[in-house]
């Protein structure tokens, strides 16, 4: 396994992790925190849970390009 395919991976499960953060309930605990609470009050709620769900999608197609390649 080299290093992209790791990285493959990891973006595999950050993106499954972010699309998680603006499909569900926002679970409080993550919610809660500085730097996304920064981009709610940059964005509004639901442009945080469009900008989520973006960038969740974007790894993940990079993620699962790197796995394929």
């Amino acid at each position: 396994m080299n290093g992209l395919a790791l990285l493959g991976i990891f973006l595999v499960l950050y993106g499954v992790f972010c699309a998680f953060l603006g499909i569900t309930k926002k679970p409080q605990g993550v919610w809660n925190m500085g730097k996304i609470q920064g981009f709610v009050k940059v964005l509004g709620e639901t442009g945080a849970v469009i900008f989520f769900l973006v960038w969740g999608a974007a790894a993940l197609g990079v993620g699962i390009w790197l796995l394929v390649r």
